[in-house]
């Protein structure tokens, strides 16, 4: 039995979970709606205050499948009633970025700045301080969604081992080179 499969969902106060007959999960609440398409062969069942996931049998992809969809529909849960948020900071000598509606405008070193547009399920701030590094604060209701748009915007200008230069998640450990020897 899958270890995280098997766990049930608690359903926060607030938070409304719905399954269709053709299998598709629809979690309301107070942040946002977000709906999940479920495998026909594995089942959702919603009782008293609890979201269950079982799966038909043993088989390896049934298995793989009933972990997955748990993992999925508790993110989705989460996601509505309290929300998600990542954190990216902006390093380096005229690296700067800013935020007008859902326009992030990023300064990287390049000949012009980039702007990313960022869908409108996801919220961004900045904050700059002298002597600090700039930290872009994302947040949204839907996890997946969330980390695409972060990836996205980290991989414009990578973390580079030398300087260590770049876009970061905050806490993300970047490992150091050392560069060329002084010679002769």
């Amino acid at each position: 039995m899958s270890r995280i499969g098997k766990l049930p969902i608690t359903v926060p106060q607030g938070v409304e979970v719905t399954v269709s007959p053709d299998n598709e999960v629809k979690v309301k609440g107070p942040k946002g709606e977000l709906t999940l398409q479920v495998d026909p062969e594995i089942t959702v069942k919603v009782e008293d205050g609890a979201v269950t996931v079982e799966r038909p049998s043993e088989q390896q992809r049934h298995r793989a499948l009933h972990g997955l969809y748990r993992s999925l529909i508790n993110n989705m849960v989460v996601g509505v009633s309290e929300g998600f948020k990542k954190q990216l900071q902006v390093i380096g000598v005229g690296y700067r970025a800013s935020v007008s509606g859902q326009q992030l405008e990023l300064s990287l070193g390049f000949s012009h700045d980039v702007i990313v547009v960022l869908p409108p399920e996801v919220k961004a701030s900045v904050e700059s301080g002298k002597g600090k590094a700039t930290v872009i604060t994302l947040e949204s209701h839907d996890k997946e969604l969330l980390g695409q748009v972060a990836g996205r915007i980290r991989a414009l200008r990578k973390p580079e081992p030398y300087k260590g230069t770049g876009i970061r998640y905050v806490g993300e450990y970047v490992r150091r080179k050392a560069g060329k020897s002084a010679g002769k």
